[in-house]
């Protein structure tokens, strides 16, 4: 089956800032693509270029084998990272307006009760909450019954609740087999969302497949977390010299990678350090995520 989306070289350059640097993947129509990388990564510049916002400098985007043109405009859904909505008007009166800029659209009501905004419909866009505003956002990207949808950070800034509540609607979106593109700094929203993910940074793919493929290609242990004492730092800097066991301190907790948790928790306790606290954890997308791109600050 010919992909929804095709990418092939693409380039982008702001003065002597290569923006994105030769990169080609492809996007398969009904998943969920999830773009990740740091500030800086070149993502942001790659999504406004798929969605036909900016033009690359070279290389080529297919939709459906064809450039992109009004047909895809037409097909494609947006939701920005940020987004004004008109003042003085209610959240119907908002998906009716969007409603008017496209030959084709969904059915509203249909929209609504999917996006949940049943409760709020009458209510001015100016006084929604975080969690309010951005079910209206997903909904008017909803309202010319798109192929292919485009959320841009979707969740920043939302509680807990109202981000799993939000990647709820994402699911509902996807059982429709249309296709998501999602860029998001969350690693557990990727690792829910995603079918499939790619990591850029400094403008290149540097990492691309499934969560877990990707997890098992690049991890072969799991995480021991305990509270941090003077005592346990010790001992593991005398193993990590020795090569026996590899750790991080992180605020008041240390880190320890093994692929043995037996061997592990067998020095510790002839160490003579005590258990309490530990916990383990098997390796996440962050720890794939820092460990493709560094934990340093970026501008």
């Amino acid at each position: 089956m010919q992909p929804i989306l095709q990418v092939n070289q693409l380039y982008k350059q702001f003065n002597r800032l290569k923006a994105v640097n030769g990169i080609s993947f492809d996007v398969p129509e009904g998943i969920c693509l999830g773009l990740l990388g740091p500030n800086g990564a070149g993502k942001t510049t790659t999504v406004e270029m798929l969605e036909g916002i900016k033009s690359p400098d070279k290389g080529s985007i297919l939709y459906r084998g064809k450039s992109l043109d009004s047909e895809f405009k037409n097909r494609a859904g947006i939701m920005f990272q940020s987004t004004a909505l008109q003042d003085f008007i209610t959240v119907r009166e908002s998906l009716e307006l969007f409603q008017q800029l496209y030959p084709k659209v969904s059915n509203l009501e249909q929209i609504i009760t999917d996006c949940a905004l049943n409760g709020f419909l009458d209510q001015d866009t100016a006084s929604l909450s975080g969690g309010q505003r951005q079910r209206v956002l997903l909904a008017i990207a909803m309202v010319n019954d798109p192929e292919i949808i485009f959320l841009d950070e979707p969740t920043t800034g939302l509680d807990p609740q109202a981000r799993h509540n939000f990647w709820r609607l994402i699911e509902k979106i996807k059982q429709q087999n249309k296709t998501v593109v999602l860029t998001t700094h969350y690693m557990e929203e990727a690792y829910e969302l995603c079918d499939k993910i790619i990591i850029m940074d400094h403008g290149e793919i540097i990492a691309e497949g499934t969560p877990d493929d990707l997890l098992s290609e690049h991890f072969n242990d799991v995480v021991i977390q305990m509270p941090y004492s003077t005592a346990l730092e010790m001992l593991l800097e005398r193993l990590n010299s020795r090569g026996v066991l590899s750790f991080s301190c992180e605020q008041k907790q240390i880190e320890i990678c093994t692929s043995d948790v037996n061997q592990a928790i067998e020095l510790l306790l002839a160490a003579d350090i005590s258990l309490n606290g530990l916990q383990i954890r098997e390796r996440t997308l962050e720890d794939l995520f820092l460990e493709l791109t560094g934990k340093g600050l970026r501008q």
